[in-house]
């Protein structure tokens, strides 16, 4: 079989290059190669780049590309948690992902919705009293109450534990002591976790049978084994952080409210435009940059040679902004999504694939739910001002979020 040859970056390393341009490293090199894929070195590692919908649906074959051993180790010890979903493949990951999938039902969501709106009118009676709240932090306590509630798991200290979540999704890309601080706070909610599973397991605390404590800490993996405390934990946790994680997509819509101001008449008529406004928020603000994988065994592809163990990202933000996928993709149109043909794999800013078999977000219909309740109160519960404030955000700062973190004054409920 013909070879063809790949763009390649010169040098010997691009990690800081990758820290320096964040986002928007692959999405560059893709413009500046012409190509949808290429090879450069990132920890001293070979890497191949792709992007763009075939390239995604390549990233996503399990034939293709594994999870075992590809992210890095500091992404493993903050974000996801050791031996988390997201490193697993084959039968494992199906039983895992089943697991998951399990608790996502019709009436869970509807819970879960429930749980949100309560959250929201206790939070917001709070905020008529105060000069000023900044959004970003307020809406991580109310998603951790919330989700914590879902989950049937007892918050034993809302400040302490609300902040080790924050830290598990601010820290994976920092230096120094942030990063630290992230491991820190892995152990301590590790710890939290997995001492409620054995409680559970013992007789001593009866959760919520529906709920993510319940389920996980009585799930038999593919060898009819209970999952090890320490991995129902870290699965328990995949549930909560993801949620407070949603915090950041809260703050880019109260940003979106106000810098597009004529979307907000438009939300308030209630004919799906709020779902529409939620995609738009979700493909067009930053969240998460890459997906990593390994290539499974020796392959070819359109020419191009895979090798076995190369490392391999797929461009996420990349292909949330490619204009061959999207029409003038750098305006906020939310009316794009009403003739989306809902393909798997362009719009993909908590992955692509399958939901149910691949490795597409177990929590992607969660964070639409939680992020359409959050608008509707924004656009249609409160009345509040925007001050003046920096509103910029980094394209370098993984996560990225407004610089100010939105801050609200001059908040008033509104009587329906």
């Amino acid at each position: 079989m013909s070879e063809t040859s790949m763009p390649k970056e010169e040098g010997l390393d691009h990690s800081l290059a990758f820290l320096r341009e964040g986002y928007e490293f692959i999405l560059h090199r893709r413009k500046s190669f012409q190509s949808n894929i290429f090879e450069t070195t990132l920890l001293g590692k070979k890497a191949i780049c792709i992007g763009g919908r075939k390239g995604a649906e390549l990233f996503y074959d399990p034939d293709k590309f594994i999870r075992a051993g590809a992210a890095p180790n500091r992404l493993v010890k903050t974000l996801f948690g050791e031996g988390a979903v997201q490193t697993l493949d084959g039968e494992r990951h199906r039983n895992r992902k089943g697991m998951f999938m399990s608790i996502m039902t019709r009436t869970q969501l509807q819970k879960l919705d429930q749980l949100i709106q309560r959250e929201w009118e206790k939070a917001s009676k709070q905020w008529e009293q105060a000069d000023q709240i900044n959004l970003y932090e307020e809406s991580q306590y109310i998603l951790m109450r919330a989700a914590c509630a879902w989950a049937g798991v007892p918050l034993d200290d809302e400040q302490k534990r609300t902040e080790q979540m924050r830290h598990l999704f601010e820290s994976p890309a920092a230096l120094g002591p942030d990063y630290w601080q992230g491991r820190t706070s892995r152990s301590g909610a590790d710890q939290w976790i997995a001492d409620l599973v054995q409680q559970v397991r013992n007789g001593e605390l009866h959760p919520v049978r529906e709920g993510a404590l319940y389920v996980f800490s009585w799930h038999r993996d593919s060898d009819g084994e209970l999952l090890p405390e320490k991995v129902a934990a870290v699965e328990v946790l995949n549930i909560i952080r993801p949620i407070v994680a949603i915090s950041i997509f809260i703050a880019f819509s109260a940003l979106a409210l106000h810098q597009f101001p004529q979307e907000k008449g438009r939300l308030q008529k209630g004919d799906g435009s709020i779902h529409r406004f939620v995609q738009e928020v979700r493909r067009f603000y930053p969240f998460f940059p890459a997906a990593i994988a390994k290539v499974k065994e020796d392959f070819h592809w359109e020419g191009y040679r895979f090798q076995e163990g190369m490392l391999t990202l797929l461009d996420i933000y990349g292909n949330n902004h490619d204009p061959h996928l999207w029409e003038q993709p750098d305006l906020f149109q939310p009316d794009r999504f009403l003739d989306w043909d809902e393909s798997p794999f362009d719009f993909i800013p908590q992955g692509g694939g399958d939901f149910h078999m691949g490795h597409r977000c177990a929590g992607e219909w969660v964070t639409i739910q939680v992020m359409e309740v959050s608008v509707d109160f924004l656009v249609n519960r409160l009345q509040y001002k925007v001050p003046n404030q920096d509103l910029s955000y980094s394209h370098t700062s993984m996560p990225t979020m407004p610089k100010s973190q939105m801050i609200l004054t001059d908040i008033q409920k509104v009587i329906s």
